[in-house]
């Protein structure tokens, strides 16, 4: 049985035309016009690799993981766990022990605030924040903060949509955590999150990191990073919903309490009380989603067929390629928001329109087969900040090229047409 589902290809192979036709949904029409998938940010298309992997699994193999005797059920259980084998690699993680499965990067900081938080931090203890943090990142520790009493602080936006981080030895002084998103999901701007994660330590804090928008895009390596804890999310990596990772220090991870209780994190129980299982199964409470696990770790097959580097050069080009085709084209009309340098940015681009409501202007470029995302992209405090009640979105992956962009801004031309 091949455990990844996914033959091997060189760097030299990538070609986002042909990379195109491993995605089954980008040969559809929508409104009688070829579908133009630009809202990857928000989930990514799977490769026709990780749905026959994922069918394969159901229809071969289905079974519980882990204390099954039986053939099919160890056929499962170590596809499951090469899975994690994969995620460990992947990240470049010193044990596998350190990946805790989750349904989605919610859950995972969550999983840290529930239990590293509120074992470690007391009254009058400060979270630092940045002002980029989706609410996954900000309401887990607003919810703290009212139940034990502590301080949240925000790191301020330069113009440009950076971090301000003139005043950080300040803003860091008597911090436990600091909580940063390494790219943000509304702006694509990109922290210099290895600086801050050393400036947190310097002060004795501990670093969780939200790499929902990094790890899909970018080489991630957590050993270099120095993070303490890392989360992200399957669904934007090609992976299926319903999955999602966290990476924590095996000693932090050891100290800390489980997060639910029953299933797979238990070691024994009698009447007295119960003894919990060891790492990583301590914080995988029940059944997992064992069907979406495997398709992540076909993900991850697929998208090592290329080198990261290969996929982050080509979406620095689409996104050097769409500033320039978007303001060139509509000048004036069209302000984009976040940093001006393509180095400073992922493939997220995120723009307002004359005063056509993002809203208004997703549901035109739909009829043309455009998919953007429109709203406030669970970024409320960060749109105060910007002064905007919302913003029309298009962000960028492996499959996306040229003609995806100029499709676009042909669509928004027409848009333009309608609302003059």
């Amino acid at each position: 049985m091949n455990l990844s589902g996914v033959t091997e290809m060189s760097d030299s192979n990538f070609d986002p035309k042909k990379v195109k036709k491993d995605f089954p949904l980008l040969e559809r029409t929508v409104n009688g016009n070829p579908i133009v998938y630009l809202d990857s940010a928000a989930t990514s298309q799977k490769p026709i690799e990780v749905i026959d992997r994922m069918s394969d699994y159901y229809k071969e193999i289905n079974s519980n993981v882990h204390r099954g005797a039986y053939h099919i059920a160890e056929l499962a259980t170590a596809e499951m766990e090469e899975a994690r084998h994969k995620v460990h690699r992947f990240i470049n993680s010193p044990s596998e022990k350190e990946i805790i499965f989750t349904k989605n990067a919610t859950e995972a900081i969550n999983l840290v605030a529930y239990t590293w938080a509120r074992s470690e931090l007391s009254t009058g203890d400060v979270i630092l924040l940045s002002s980029l943090e989706h609410h996954s990142n900000i309401v887990p520790w607003q919810q703290l903060a009212s139940e034990i009493g502590i301080e949240i602080r925000w790191i301020p936006l330069t113009k440009d949509g950076c971090l301000n981080l003139e005043n950080l030895d300040e803003l860091l002084k008597g911090v436990k955590l600091l909580c940063v998103t390494a790219v943000s999901n509304a702006l694509g701007t990109i922290n210099p999150v290895k600086e801050l994660v050393k400036a947190a330590h310097s002060v004795g804090a501990i670093c969780l990191v939200d790499a929902c928008q990094s790890v899909p895009h970018f080489d991630t390596d957590v050993s270099d990073l120095g993070a303490d804890f890392i989360a992200f999310s399957g669904h934007k990596m090609c992976a299926p919903t319903g999955i999602g990772i966290l990476w924590g220090r095996l000693e932090l991870l050891e100290k800390m309490p489980p997060f639910l209780g029953g299933g797979e994190m238990i070691l024994n129980v009698t009447t007295e009380g119960f003894t919990t299982n060891e790492l990583p199964w301590k914080f995988e409470a029940g059944t997992p989603p064992i069907g979406e696990i495997i398709g992540l770790g076909v993900a991850i097959s697929y998208l090592e067929k290329f080198s990261m580097k290969s996929i982050r050069e080509h979406e620095q080009h689409l996104t050097s390629f769409a500033l320039e085709v978007l303001n060139d084209r509509f000048a004036n009309d069209l302000v984009i928001h976040g940093p001006d340098d393509p180095l400073q940015r992922s493939g997220v681009i995120s723009f307002s329109y004359r005063d056509v409501h993002p809203h208004d202007l997703s549901q035109v470029l739909d009829q043309y087969g455009v998919c953007v995302r429109a709203g406030h992209h669970c970024c409320k405090p960060l749109m105060k900040l910007l002064g905007l009640a919302a913003t029309t979105r298009a962000s960028l992956y492996i499959y996306n090229d040229e003609s995806d962009i100029e499709v676009l801004a042909d669509a928004i031309n027409e848009a333009g047409k309608i609302f003059n």
